[in-house]
């Protein structure tokens, strides 16, 4: 803790406890906790045992309170206490951190809202496209640009069979390009069942509209593996067709796969999409968003201030400790 030396505090400027507390509109016993903590550097003791603080004290509670806002408090101390401690270095990595955090935080924000501008473009486009003639029943349903219903359907427009394909088997029909799954693996309509398997009785579409996992996936670009794989993290969460049970991609599905889709091709990890998910499915739509995002725009604004004010606090207190 603190030296015993009243020969110390010669010629210097005494502080309490409570005039630091007032001061910065703290408790004493804030004041105290932050000296045990690491964040003030020790204070020095009277003969009596009373703490004693100097303007040292004061300017190193002043830096602390100025980079919490910025860095956190955990980041905060540690900063501090790197200072306090004589490790420099230790203190300005911990600051370039927050500064890559920052700036990792406005890449993915301009992520994002690259990722929304594309779902409004491709919205846009599926209702432009929904009246252009493709003439298949059960078609356009508004979750693709071309406003086709994306089934495998015939030339001209005209749909499959109308098959129902059952859970677990191969449709091995009509599916387009589709993508082979393999021996022994359950199919869901619009992949292929393995080589030979073509024919012409194309799936019929789901029963309340929307579209399955294949002609999704192939929209993407994407294996259907993967649109399985961003379901099992609760990225999107398609229903399931009321007579088949297979997954029926509607247009909040699509809406959330295209968004993922977007956000990976730009390297983010799944768990850091999840909340942004979770603020679209709160906000019930993209359009509502827009407050979100100033709010985000703000956020990361007012981190940017206080990470410069931080940076200034600190500055003052390395040059008063020398």
């Amino acid at each position: 803790m603190g030296r015993n030396l009243q020969s110390g505090l010669a010629g210097r400027e005494r502080l309490r406890p409570v005039d630091l507390a007032r001061a910065h509109s703290l408790s004493t016993q804030a004041v105290r906790n932050y000296e045990e903590a690491g964040i003030l550097p020790a204070a020095e003791r009277t003969a009596a045992g009373y703490r004693v603080y100097t303007p040292l004290h004061a300017a190193a509670l002043s830096a602390f309170l100025a980079l919490v806002p910025g860095h956190g408090h955990g980041t905060a101390a540690a900063i501090m206490r790197a200072v306090n401690g004589g490790a420099d270095d230790e203190a300005f990595r911990l600051v370039d951190g927050s500064h890559a955090q920052l700036l990792d935080d406005r890449r993915t924000l301009q992520a994002v809202e690259s990722a929304l501008r594309e779902l409004e473009l491709t919205a846009g486009r599926g209702a432009a496209g929904s009246g252009s003639g493709a003439g298949a029943s059960g078609g356009g349903s508004g979750a693709w640009p071309e406003g086709g219903s994306g089934w495998g359907t015939r030339p001209g427009g005209e749909p499959g069979t109308g098959a129902v394909p059952r859970p677990g088997r191969g449709t091995g029909a009509g599916s387009g390009p589709g993508l082979n799954v393999g021996p022994g693996l359950s199919a869901e309509p619009g992949l292929s069942a393995g080589p030979g398997a073509g024919g012409g009785s194309g799936a019929a579409p789901p029963s309340d509209g929307g579209t399955f996992i294949g002609p999704l996936a192939r929209k993407l670009g994407i294996r259907p593996a993967t649109l399985r794989a961003w379901e099992d993290a609760g990225l999107v969460r398609p229903p399931r067709d009321p007579r088949t049970g297979y997954r029926v991609y509607d247009e909040a599905a699509v809406r959330d796969a295209r968004l993922v889709h977007q956000l990976r091709r730009g390297g983010y990890p799944l768990e850091r999409i999840a909340p942004l998910l979770d603020r679209v499915r709160t906000a019930g739509g993209l359009e509502p968003l827009e407050g979100t995002l100033r709010d985000w725009h703000a956020r990361l604004s007012a981190r940017g201030r206080a990470l410069l004010a931080g940076a200034a606090e600190l500055e003052a207190y390395l040059r008063a400790r020398g």
